[in-house]
């Protein structure tokens, strides 16, 4: 498997300020998983997961946090998951461990019933963190922004920010925070 490193140089190939953000954030979810991790749980998943789980950014439309591309931003770990098996065949690697890492860590996870209902920009299908490695990289990412500081958010605040998706999502954050902390 290539390492998280070329994967996010292919992808990111110059030290701009986009570049910069995200290998911050992602260090921090990476360091946040790895203090919670579990034994069983395979500790080069979690890492290198969290360390690409936002690599589809660059594609979407959010200026606030540095993203100029087209795309909408709920759309930016659908698109990491593509960009992740593309460049696995290149490589001729499985990297679809990773690209459900990507794809899984939204919220505390999509559900396709939530995505007809509110009308949400993904393909209409569950889009929920099923091995314990992405619900730990999920879990570890909401405690974490792209925008301000970057300082660790305390759990209220987390749970504060996802209430406001719904009693299901809330559940789905509680039922993550009752396995890993």
């Amino acid at each position: 498997m290539p390492a998280w490193e070329d994967i996010i140089e292919r992808y990111y190939p110059e030290d701009t300020p986009l570049r910069r953000l995200l290998l911050r954030h992602s260090g921090q979810v990476r360091d946040k998983a790895l203090s919670l991790l579990r034994p069983g749980m395979c500790r080069e998943l979690v890492e290198s997961g969290a360390m690409v789980h936002d690599v589809g950014i660059f594609r979407c439309h959010a200026p606030g946090i540095l993203c100029v591309g087209e795309e909408p931003y709920l759309r930016h770990g659908v698109i990491g998951g593509e960009l992740l098996r593309a460049y696995g065949r290149e490589c001729g690697v499985d990297l679809e461990p990773l690209a459900r890492v990507c794809e899984r860590h939204t919220g505390a996870g999509i559900t396709a019933q939530e995505v007809r209902r509110e009308g949400l920009p993904l393909p209409e299908r569950d889009w929920l963190p099923e091995t314990s490695e992405e619900r730990l990289v999920c879990l570890a990412d909401k405690f974490f922004s792209k925008s301000g500081e970057g300082e660790e958010k305390p759990l209220p605040v987390v749970r504060r920010s996802l209430e406001k998706f719904g009693a299901e999502t809330l559940a789905r954050f509680d039922a993550l925070c009752r396995e890993f902390l």
